[in-house]
């Protein structure tokens, strides 16, 4: 699935790096404990949380993950924008909560790491 497909399944938008919008997805992570997002080693992967924080860029950096979606509502600020811009990543912001974001992405055919 690409980033474009999954943004209208979560009503989401993508708030950073728009041109990278075709590119695909395999596997989706939920979760706001940044040190189990430490643990995956997976490509093409997005993460779910509903953490809006400077933190969460800096995990996803080291974790190597090219994008994420902020449920429930979160909005990032611009200092999140421009570090996510400088580790060309996608960010996507969603009005729904994470359990309902991960179901519609698994129902969509997203694989799940465990």
């Amino acid at each position: 699935m690409t980033i474009g497909e999954l943004t209208g399944l979560i009503d989401g938008k993508i708030i950073c790096c728009e041109e990278k919008r075709s590119e695909l997805v395999e596997h989706a992570f939920a979760s706001d404990l940044m040190s189990d997002v430490l643990t995956v080693e997976k490509e093409n992967l997005v993460l779910i949380t509903g953490l809006a924080n400077l933190q969460v860029i800096r995990t996803a950096e080291m974790a190597e993950i090219g994008c994420i979606v902020f449920g429930r509502d979160k909005k990032v600020g611009a200092d999140i924008i421009d570090l996510a811009k400088q580790n060309n990543m996608v960010l996507v912001e969603s009005p729904h909560s994470v359990f309902h974001i991960s179901g519609e992405l698994y129902k969509a055919g997203l694989k799940s790491i465990y």
